[in-house]
């Protein structure tokens, strides 16, 4: 039996789709709601709160709902903060770090095959940015940037999102180090590898750097983790 909620739900995302609730209008009050559903308070607001999540709906604080259409980047976002929720962060981290191996082994070896002029160029530009900033606090946000620049040579939204999402967050909570400009030029020196495998179309040693570099930047994490934890 389907739940009243869910029949609410339904009900609005369609009025949405068909434009009888404009995007950007305000929904209906939950007072109206109820009258017309002649459901409960606390069953319209689980309503409510399913447009949200399914990106149909945008809330803020002090002011109700407003009809909205969902997009690539909302529905990854829920269903992150979804699986950070479920799964815990330790484990999260541990199948975030997975992911990222996938996906940044894989773009390694697609750019090296595939990567036109134009790809190359952005990371040729990325590569000399993270050059300018090693030992400077910007360097996060260019290896960030370079590993960005490498995913996009895809050409797939949905990894590039989830790349946006949850390997740059990794990325941008690495651990302080004591001699951060050691680790910024290691880091740095991995991605000329790469950068050097993709311009000569090696596949195969793109690759091989590539899991090397994400291997050693999860050990960095761990023992960072391990001694952040270790008793005084």
């Amino acid at each position: 039996m389907r739940r009243s909620s869910d029949v609410i739900a339904e009900a609005l995302v369609e009025e949405i789709k068909a434009g009888v609730l404009p995007v950007g209008a305000t929904l209906p009050t939950e007072r109206a709601l109820c009258d017309r559903f002649g459901a409960s308070r606390p069953t319209v607001r689980e309503a409510l709160a399913q447009l949200q999540m399914q990106g149909y709906a945008t809330a803020h604080a002090g002011h109700r709902p407003r009809a909205a259409r969902p997009s690539l980047d909302d529905i990854l976002r829920n269903a992150g903060d979804l699986i950070l929720e479920i799964l815990g962060d330790a484990q999260a981290g541990a199948h975030l770090e997975q992911m990222r191996q996938f996906i940044e082994m894989g773009a390694a070896r697609e750019a090296a095959i595939r990567a036109d002029a134009v790809a190359l160029s952005k990371l040729q530009q990325a590569l000399d940015l993270n050059a300018k900033a090693i030992g400077a606090p910007e360097f996060v946000e260019t290896d960030i940037a370079f590993h960005r620049a490498l995913v996009s040579v895809v050409g797939n939204p949905v990894i590039l999102s989830l790349h946006d999402m949850f390997v740059s967050q990794l990325i941008a909570q690495r651990p302080a180090h004591d001699d951060a400009e050691r680790h910024d030029r290691i880091a740095h020196d991995e991605h000329r590898l790469i950068h050097a495998a993709v311009l000569d179309g090696d596949a195969a040693t793109a690759v091989d750097v590539m899991e090397k570099h994400l291997a050693r930047a999860y050990r960095n994490r761990l023992k960072a983790a391990a001694l952040a934890s270790a008793p005084v």
